[in-house]
């Protein structure tokens, strides 16, 4: 009996360690986990999307449409690259309404510290491939809408983590969720380049995955806010269907709902060029080849 009970013992005390290594401590350590789930996210993939956006007003402590909302269907794909491949190259395009059909977005993202990301938009009807300036030191400047969505350039960013500090505030449940709230401050040589002086995040500890977000001006004052919903786990990653943006200074929201992903697709890497975003024909090429792998 004596060594079964010093057995048990060791048992507690190896179930505490294990869980001490499950679960993430520190804001930094939780935030790497996040980082993970998201490079997985873009691991491959093929993306159909649907974007709605419009003004907003709040009835019955629901934030409702005050107008038909504008609606556009993207296509997107995306690829891990560089050292670890912690850096990702993306390509997105509008599909439906017919009048922006065509309309594009190449961004490379980049995870080294203090590098800006590269992203250039094409407008098919001036036929016109325009490159993107990631610095913003302006800060009565608004980040670069993602195709005339609340959705921003910044607001889509992965990695950089040694572009801030993180903070643990506190842990506890949200919507059923553990969660971990954490303030994402930038450093020093990133504020000259973010809209925000800091965030306030809600992060799943389950799902390693950001379900609320707060951003903040310069002058402390919260201007957007990001909400996911519809979370569920597809090839092991979690992921959130529908992801609303609120702009709280126009009262305008945007909704990006992902009808379908398609994990481990095979994609070329010259499809993430700027000739995809002006050729046609060389972009429908190699889309089709993506599309014929759907499952």
């Amino acid at each position: 009996m004596h060594t079964k009970f010093k057995f048990l013992i060791f048992s507690i005390a190896i179930s505490a360690v294990m869980s001490g290594f499950c679960y993430a401590k520190t804001g930094r350590e939780i935030m790497e986990r996040v980082d993970a789930n998201s490079r997985e996210r873009n691991e491959s993939v093929f993306s159909l999307l649907k974007m709605s956006t419009c003004k907003y007003g709040v009835k019955n402590k629901k934030i409702k449409c005050t107008q038909s909302p504008t609606i556009k269907v993207i296509e997107s794909v995306a690829i891990n690259t560089g050292l670890n491949r912690k850096d990702t190259k993306s390509i997105a395009f509008i599909r439906e309404p017919p009048a922006e059909k065509g309309v594009g977005m190449l961004v490379y993202t980049y995870d080294e510290m203090g590098r800006d990301n590269e992203t250039w938009l094409y407008l098919s009807a001036l036929g016109k491939v325009k490159r993107i300036v990631s610095s913003n030191s302006d800060a009565d400047s608004e980040p670069v809408s993602i195709f005339g969505s609340e959705f921003t350039n910044q607001d889509q960013e992965t990695g950089k983590l040694n572009d801030y500090s993180f903070k643990l505030l506190k842990k506890g449940e949200f919507k059923k969720s553990r969660v971990a709230i954490i303030e994402q401050v930038p450093k020093l040589h990133r504020i000259s380049k973010s809209r925000y002086s800091k965030s306030i995040l809600w992060v799943d500890l389950d799902k390693n995955l950001v379900i609320k977000a707060k951003m903040y001006d310069k002058k402390g004052t919260e201007i957007r806010r990001l909400i996911a919903g519809k979370i569920e786990k597809k090839n092991n990653v979690w992921l959130a269907r529908s992801t609303t943006i609120l702009n709280l200074n126009t009262k305008r929201l945007s909704n990006m709902l992902l009808v379908s992903i398609n994990f481990g697709m095979k994609i070329t890497s010259d499809i993430f060029s700027k000739r995809s975003l002006t050729d046609k024909a060389f972009r429908e090429t190699r889309l089709n080849v993506i599309r014929s792998q759907k499952k």
